[in-house]
């Protein structure tokens, strides 16, 4: 991997941007610091050479005395003129140095500290002058003083280039030791990515070992592992639903075969071949079912949303969904009694599917002569319709996947030939359509199961 796209690149990246700039404002601090310091040391300098000559000229008892000052000036001037000395006055006697265009131009104040440039000099001369009055001793003069600063200038400059190869050896060391430390940091994310990669189908229990990892690694191991749980669950339902799929039209696909093939073996007359006819379009009719019933199941999986919504009385929906249902209700020798009102928008045929499903589950569990009960009722935004029936308990592992598609409670498959086990799943997804939720619940030997609807569609949009 490049290690300009990995963390540990990009960490040491950062560490040293940080290092560099934390190091290049030290270093501007020194390099200010220094240049104070050196221009303190001048001045100091200046000032030691300046009071040596200004005790002399102060006791100067004599015109006699200026040769003696001129042989001394001479002696403290270097062979490399680093430090000069002028001494200016209409008095030629008094005069000294070379009365240079420069020298003669500086300013004529009383005393004043300044930089000057002379000659072809790289960096200027630091100077001091001062001026005497005339006396009964001398003439009017000025004294002045000079100190070359490129030693000083020459220190500031190796001082920079040794801070310069500091800060660039200092940044690469930065970023050199945040990389093994990040990348010694990164060893559990690595053996992570290991673990990750090592899953597979085959293992869907294996999961990522989340012991003696960093607290950030920890929540991220036990999320990844948390998804690793509900993917497994998925898979084994998508497992359960293929071979519910299978079962529930292998077992029409297998009659239709098997009657053809009987009818087949030998002459039929016209009303066998009738009934085998008959026999086989109703087995054709429940595939068609099957698969309409997961067409329209796939279509809400995908977001489909109710088209025609109207506020309606869900009581008269539900009153048209029994009188559907009539002629089951008077074979399975039950009734059914509704309790209650609610208005709430709904697309009708949707609503009324739900409702139909819902009743036609418990007439198929009702005992003959027993009473069903449909109760409507409005809570917070919400209308709720809930189908109660008596008939035997459903245990409590079972309630929480009643809405699954081919679930049944029975593992014998009972009663497949009545239903193929979307009913509630249609429910389901009916309510989800209408951003409602679905409940169930089994006690004293009543079974409650209903779905909910939203009171204002605008609260879906």
């Amino acid at each position: 991997m490049n290690a300009i796209h990995s963390i540990a690149g990009r960490l040491a990246a950062m560490f040293a941007l940080a290092a560099l700039l934390v190091l290049s404002i030290l270093a501007y601090i020194l390099d200010r610091e220094l240049a104070t310091v050196l221009e303190r040391q001048q001045v100091e300098q200046l000032d030691t050479k300046f009071k040596d000559i200004d005790y002399v000229l102060k006791r100067l008892r004599g015109p006699e005395q200026w040769e003696r000052i001129h042989a001394k000036l001479d002696a403290l001037t270097p062979p490399d003129r680093s430090t000069q000395y002028w001494i200016l006055s209409d008095d030629p006697q008094i005069r000294y140095g070379n009365a240079l265009a420069e020298i003669v131009s500086i300013s004529q104040d009383a005393s004043s500290v300044g930089e000057l440039r002379i000659g072809g000099r790289a960096e200027p001369m630091l100077i001091r002058n001062d001026y005497f009055p005339a006396d009964e001793r001398h003439a009017a003069l000025r004294f002045i003083v000079g100190v070359d600063s490129e030693p000083y200038a020459r220190t500031r400059r190796a001082f920079r280039t040794v801070m310069l190869a500091s800060v660039s050896g200092g940044v690469l060391l930065v970023a050199l030791i945040g990389y093994l430390i990040t990348h010694w940091g990164l060893v559990p994310l690595k053996r992570l990515s290991r673990e990750a990669h090592a899953l597979s189908p085959s293992m869907l229990s294996q999961r990522l070992v989340t012991a003696q990892l960093p607290a950030e690694l920890s929540d991220l191991a036990q999320s990844f592992n948390g998804a690793l749980d509900r993917l497994e669950a998925a898979y084994q339902q998508l497992e359960s639903f293929n071979a519910d799929v299978t079962h529930d039209l292998r077992t029409p696909l297998t009659n239709l075969i098997g009657h053809t093939q009987v009818a087949l073996s030998r002459e039929r007359s016209v009303p066998q071949l009738v009934e085998v006819l008959q026999s086989n379009l109703e087995d054709m009719e429940r595939l068609r079912g099957i698969v309409n019933d997961m067409l329209f199941l796939a279509r809400a999986n995908q977001g489909e949303r109710p088209q025609q919504l109207l506020r309606t009385s869900l009581a008269a929906e539900v009153h048209k969904a029994i009188e559907f249902l009539d002629f089951l209700l008077e074979e399975a020798q039950v009734h059914v009694r509704v309790q209650g009102d609610a208005q709430a928008p709904i697309e009708r045929s949707l609503f009324c599917r739900a409702v139909t499903n819902l009743l036609h589950n418990a007439i198929r569990h009702s005992p003959p002569g027993s009473e069903i009960v449909v109760e409507l009722a409005a809570a917070e935004d919400h209308a709720r319709v809930t189908v109660s029936n008596p008939g035997p308990a459903i245990p409590a592992e079972h309630l929480g996947r009643l809405f699954d598609r081919f679930y049944r409670v029975d593992a014998s498959r009972t009663n497949s030939g009545e239903s193929h086990g979307l009913g509630l799943a249609i429910v389901k997804a009916v309510a989800a359509m209408h951003a409602g939720n679905v409940s169930a619940t089994s006690r004293g030997g009543i079974t409650t199961v209903g779905f909910s609807v939203l009171l204002d569609a605008q609260d879906s949009a």
